[in-house]
């Protein structure tokens, strides 16, 4: 047996340039749980809509925060992926749900290593349909067409995961040292509000109400939502954040059915008509950062705080490629092998 692992991250277009983007848009978005419509009315919005108007727009964003070396979020993973790989002692491959590094080649590249046991690690902390679910589905349906002898299990949702938080909430309180700020918001990628309820295994749970997110049930497992309620609280219990002083908001939403709320912009928005004149914003639904937290956050959401009066606007980075956060992974990999092993020898 020999074992590999294999990050997987969201993805990102080849180039900033707007055929790029729309072929990576057309993959991302035609995937039937991101936009979970029958898929005659998936093609219609996106085909027919979306990708007629959407790329030269996107292809702008993604301008403005491409590094020299690439997309930022393909070269931070590789930088994390390159940081772990040193303190393991087998293969630690890399691959992306959408693009150009795809799964089967992540996986075909641990395969051509000798590998035939994989540990999957979606770089998430919270379960969403369109995020870790995704990759799960996608990658069992690769490996039972392509790698039929080759085993994959994968990292849960780390999201309350102590040592997690541990490491958030410490990177957290290093970026505010020395920072003025009266409000922090913790933004999280927003989803539609049928996804919670698609996800609930209950089926009668997630009612999306003031309460169900604080009620205990075995629907929390599944429940994006939740989850990201959970981190913040988590955060502001460890850090010890007075009451009022912190909040969530949801980032990120497309079409017109209802997304979780409330939303980032207009959360931004009521902070500074509020009086708010120095806020912070985390994103911790990203281990890495990207468009959505590189533009959409540090940039589009900085201009709606001063306009609206607002004086320093904070932006906290991922986690990225930050010891304490590489020295968890190593350390969820080792457990993950040191356990794979015992079960061989019993």
């Amino acid at each position: 047996m020999k074992k590999g692992v294999l990050l997987v991250n969201l993805g990102s277009p080849d180039s900033p340039e707007p055929k790029d983007v729309k072929k990576y848009l057309d993959e991302f978005l035609m995937d039937e749980r991101v936009i979970d419509v029958p898929y005659w009315a998936r093609t219609l919005l996106v085909r027919g809509i979306i990708l007629n108007t959407r790329p030269k727009a996107s292809a702008k964003a993604y301008k403005k925060i491409w590094w020299e070396e690439g997309s930022p979020l393909i070269v931070l993973s590789e930088q994390l992926q390159q940081k772990v790989q040193e303190s393991v002692d087998f293969p630690v491959g890399l691959a992306m749900r959408y693009g150009s590094m795809s799964i089967k080649k992540g996986l075909q590249e641990l395969a051509d290593k000798g590998v035939d046991t994989v540990f999957l690690i979606p770089l998430y902390p919270q379960f969403a349909m369109a995020t870790t679910e995704t990759i799960l589905v996608l990658a069992e349906e690769i490996r039972q067409e392509h790698f039929p002898n080759m085993t994959i299990e994968n990292l849960p949702a780390f999201y309350n995961n102590p040592d997690y938080i541990d490491v958030l909430s410490n990177s957290i309180s290093k970026h505010l040292e020395g920072k003025k700020y009266e409000h922090l918001l913790f933004s999280y990628h927003g989803v539609p509000e049928r996804h919670i309820r698609k996800s609930d295994i209950t089926k009668s749970h997630c009612k999306i109400d003031g309460s169900c997110c604080e009620t205990p049930s075995p629907a929390h497992e599944f429940c994006y939502r939740h989850q990201c309620k959970e981190v913040t609280r988590l955060v502001a219990e460890k850090l010890n954040f007075a009451p009022g002083t912190y909040s969530s908001s949801f980032q990120s939403r497309l079409g017109f059915d209802p997304w979780l709320q409330p939303y980032t912009d207009r959360t931004i928005e009521r902070l500074g008509k509020e009086g708010v004149k120095n806020m912070a914003i985390v994103t911790p639904a990203f281990v890495s950062d990207c468009l959505e937290t590189l533009e959409e956050i540090a940039m589009e959401g900085e201009e709606i705080f001063h306009e609206m009066g607002g004086k320093d606007f904070t932006t906290i980075p991922c986690l990225n490629t930050e010891t304490p956060w590489v020295n968890l992974l190593v350390k969820w990999i080792n457990n993950w092998a040191q356990a794979e092993t015992a079960t061989v020898q019993h």
